[in-house]
């Protein structure tokens, strides 16, 4: 009787389950390349992650061989761009654990995504008094969309307060959620600071007095197991670019029930049924939110990039980031002048901080110098760094991608901004 054919290894795995990060960085084409002579250090992917070799082939074996408009035609190619195009929303679905494919709408990106909530939902639900409630850890795309809304309808924007390690107040955020709050929409987690946000407590005290819950989770989706039906949130947005995929493709995951209610909010081609002179009526979900041609190539590069997570393990993922994480706070925090900034117990790989006596840009202009890249201003979350009371930090942030060589050749960078101001 033959034997069973030997089981192969995980490529990503070693022998104690962990990530092969060196194995994981063979994927991906850009980190070969040198800047100024170096090889490349990618600390930026809080910023935009790269895209792996799986993705870049599938995006360009659509463009090479079934490039077409979706849900428009009878031939062959636009038969299968839609079956690709509708196959990757499935994809999408399954990742986030959404109940159907139709919870899911495909936008530009975690700011569209948003914006489309805010316009839809907050146009016809919030009124003169109504009150949304947000924190100050949000990025610009999850306080301005809400500015706007609040101005036409005459409702007023708040914002719960932080803690000196850059955490929520919750017990401020709790006393804040009151009879006139019609939406929470707040970070899944922080993209200046890595912080976590206790977003199971909100949701549930939210839900008590009735009132629905957005989460921005951009920079949450690639570094955690996101399961919407387990939290429990009306909305989730995110970006394909920072999980791996291209830029210019998003989602958002609504309920179902609350889709349904909200109407469109762009008009033009693909979310009609029909059309004349007077009147127009509209498509089904999700469709009804999609006007227009879509990012068809970036829709099936998120599809590539969700299998590639998955193939790595998203919980091999986040244990490994968790680990430089720690690595990294440790060496930093022992660098003289070196100051953290947001020390929140529940963070992802995300680290700002600022050097004494040198700006932050100064800081990201020596490291490229050093070949490593990494982001230095306001992040896009202005309240945050007002907070601090600063105008900037800089931020090193890691993918899947990202080794302990990575940190050493950090820490000697800022070991070189140091001799320079010395």
């Amino acid at each position: 009787m033959n034997a069973p054919p030997a089981r192969l290894a995980d490529p990503y795995a070693d022998a104690e389950g962990r990530l092969r990060a060196e194995r994981v960085r063979a994927d991906f084409p850009i980190l070969e390349r040198e800047v100024h002579g170096r090889p490349l250090v990618y600390l930026d992917s809080a910023a935009s992650s790269q895209q792996p070799r799986a993705v870049l082939e599938a995006t360009e074996h659509y463009a090479t061989t079934s490039h077409a408009n979706v849900h428009r035609g009878v031939h062959t190619l636009s038969q299968e761009a839609t079956a690709a195009f509708e196959a990757a929303r499935e994809s999408v679905r399954r990742f986030i654990n959404a109940r159907k494919p139709s919870e899911i709408i495909f936008t530009r990106g975690t700011t569209e995504a948003i914006n489309l909530v805010a316009r839809s939902w907050g146009g016809t639900q919030l009124a003169a008094g109504d009150e949304v409630l947000i924190t100050y850890l949000e990025h610009h795309a999850n306080i301005v969309p809400w500015q706007l809304a609040c101005a036409a309808a005459g409702a007023r924007l708040i914002a719960a307060p932080l803690t000196p390690a850059g955490e929520l107040e919750l017990g401020a955020f709790l006393e804040l959620l009151g009879p006139r709050t019609k939406m929470v929409a707040l970070a899944h987690v922080s993209n200046a600071l890595g912080t976590t946000l206790p977003v199971a407590q909100v949701i549930a005290a939210a839900h008590e007095r009735g009132v629905p819950v957005l989460l921005d989770g951009a920079q949450a989706i690639a570094h955690q197991r996101v399961d919407v039906q387990q939290l429990d949130c009306d909305f989730y947005a995110f970006s394909g670019h920072k999980m791996y995929a291209p830029t210019g493709i998003g989602v958002l995951y609504g309920r179902e029930s609350l889709l349904r209610a909200m109407p469109p909010w762009q008009g033009g081609g693909d979310m009609i049924l029909s059309v004349s002179i007077a009147h127009s009526t509209y498509n089904e979900l999700p469709w009804r939110f999609e006007a227009g041609t879509p990012n068809i190539s970036g829709a099936i590069g998120l599809a590539a990039a969700i299998d590639y997570l998955e193939a790595l393990g998203r919980d091999r993922v986040a244990a490994h980031e968790q680990r430089l994480l720690l690595l990294a706070t440790a060496q930093l925090a022992a660098i003289p002048g070196l100051q953290l900034i947001g020390t929140a117990r529940e963070k992802a790989a995300v680290i700002s901080f600022t050097l004494r006596g040198v700006h932050p840009h100064d800081i990201g202009t020596i490291l490229d110098q050093e070949g490593i890249a990494i982001r230095t201003g306001h992040h896009c979350a202005m309240p945050v760094m007002t907070y601090y009371g600063l105008a900037a930090t800089a931020r090193a942030s890691f993918g899947c991608y990202s080794t302990e060589a990575d940190i050493e050749r950090l820490l000697a960078g800022l070991e070189r901004v140091r001799e320079v101001f010395a």
